[in-house]
Formats: structure tokens, sequence, C-alpha cells
């Protein structure tokens, strides 16, 4: 059965803040939901990037703190918000786990500053101990989602890099709606078939949103031994580029399985700047980041 943006008239319950068709349906009635969508956050930024995945484990946390060094080495002021409040992991790769968030004035958040122009923001800086878990329901992510948007002294940015927690629920949809210019969402997945199913669900997530999608990433695209040299494919090959081809969306690039990657996550120093120039995997986040200024600068 065809599936349209438009709700069905005859059943829709009104309730515009939650559905994933209300950027584009024309007939938002109500039943005790404003008719209106949420205000657009106040924050100065030229281009937000968010970044999803139809699955977890897929290394979607890892692309985006080294995609965000990567703009940021380039000279971009540049953003990064954990979204992923259950699961916050960004800290740990960036070797910040332990900073805690302040305020000046008690209004205004200060982001924990990597460099000059890298500054990050993530639910794991509120949290007393590492292990406390976030029990939260919808509303209050959707206030915290906003407060890390509007609340935060980020200055002004040319890129925010947002990285959404897997699937397309809460999260994904409150930030579609309240981030300013978003330039459009990057897919990451690895090559096999089960996470290509997942993420071709999230490129028409992003469609339904009326939204850009910016590219599809495979992640974890074959594997080099540090012995023998051999390369091998464990996961398989080239499903996220056939994917993009399938969809009609560009593909960025591949990045492979490499072990250096964990174990650059693991002490908290990002692959791209633990990494010389000439490697191979470095170069994959370079062209990925230059693929991706491209789609959005032109």
């Amino acid at each position: 059965m065809t599936q349209t943006n438009e709700p069905n008239k005859e059943t829709c319950a009104g309730n515009c803040a939650s559905c994933p068709s209300a950027t584009g349906c024309s007939d938002q009635r109500n039943t005790g939901a404003p008719k209106d969508l949420p205000p657009k956050a106040n924050i100065s930024v030229k281009h937000v990037v968010l970044v999803l995945s139809g699955k977890g484990g897929v290394g979607k946390s890892t692309v985006s703190t080294n995609l965000a060094y990567a703009l940021a080495n380039r000279g971009y002021n540049t953003g990064l918000i954990d979204l992923d409040i259950h699961g916050p992991d960004i800290p740990k790769m960036l070797g910040v786990e332990d900073a805690r968030l302040q305020s000046y004035d008690g209004k205004i958040i200060e982001p924990v500053r990597i460099t000059g122009n890298l500054a990050v923001i993530s639910m794991a800086f509120l949290l007393p101990e590492r292990n406390t878990p976030v029990i939260w329901r919808g509303p209050m992510k959707m206030t915290v989602i906003r407060q890390f948007l509007e609340d935060v002294n980020w200055g002004d940015l040319d890129y925010l890099v947002v990285d959404l927690p897997p699937g397309t629920g809460d999260e994904a949809l409150t930030v579609a709606q309240l981030a300013p210019n978003i330039a459009g969402a990057v897919i990451v997945t690895t090559p096999q078939d089960v996470a290509i199913l997942d993420s071709s669900k999230a490129a028409e997530f992003v469609k339904k949103l009326e939204l850009r999608v910016l590219g599809i990433v495979e992640n974890m695209s074959g594997f080099v031994c540090p012995h023998c040299k051999e390369e091998i494919d464990v996961f398989g090959r080239g499903g996220g580029e056939k994917e993009a081809k399938e969809l009609g969306v560009p593909f960025l690039g591949a990045i492979p399985l490499d072990p250096e990657m964990r174990r650059a996550a693991d002490e908290g120093r990002p692959f791209i700047i633990r990494r010389a120039e000439d490697n191979p995997t470095r170069k994959s986040f370079d062209a990925i980041m230059e693929a991706l200024v491209k789609e959005i600068e032109g």
C-alpha cells in the first residue's frame, strides 16, 4: 500500500507536535495541542547537519565526532551536540568525560571547549556518575534539546553537527522541528543488508520531514589485516553506495574497519588527530568532510 506524507483525515487526532507528517500537512487539525509547530531555536548557525542511523552499532557517534573535528581542522567554527540522551558516548571519545557544564550568569550554559573552534554539549556533562541512567519520557527530552540548542553559548557557528540516537524517535523529530538552517542529514550505515534496510527507513524519515538527505556514509567497509595485509570484507562492501544509488542520494564515502579507530575512541583522542595525514582511514574522513561541504555549499 502506498504511503504519503498526508495523514488520514478521518483518523487524524490533531497531535501535530509528534507527527512526522506535520511539516508537509496542510490540514493540521487539533484536539488540544497547539496548531502551530514549536518556534525555531534562537541560535546563530549557518548549517545544521543531523547524523542519523537506522540502527545502533554502526559507528554513528564515531563518524559524528571525527566529522566535527575535520570541519574544525579546516577552520570552520563547529559545534557538536550529543543527543543520544540515554547513551552519551561522545565526551568519552573526546577525552572530556569528566567535564561539567558551567554558567556564568545562571542562564546561558558554556559548552565544553575542545579546541578554539570546536565546542561540544552532552547529557553526560550533567550526570552525577558515569553509570547514572537517564530515565526520561519524551517531553523532558524535548525540553533539554531546546536548551542544548538555544541556551548554550555557541557563538557564531559555521556548522553544528548533531549526533542522534539510533532510529527515528523523539530526539530526531524534535531537533528537526527546532533547529534552524538545517542543511540536511547524513545517514551512517554498515555494508550488510540488515543495516542497509534500516538506513533506508532513516532516509525515508528525513524525506517525510521535507529535509535533504546529504548523503550516506558506509562505515566498517573492509578490513586490512595488520599481519598479512590481505583485505577482508568482514561485513561486506558496497552496500551503502548501492543503497545511495537506489535512493537517489549522494554517497559521501566509505570508512574501513580499523582497530586504531576503536583504540582512539577508548583513549579519548579522536582518530583524525591521532593518525598521520597519509593514513587511509584519516584520508577517508577528510574526503567525506569535503564531499559534505561541497553538497552543502556547492
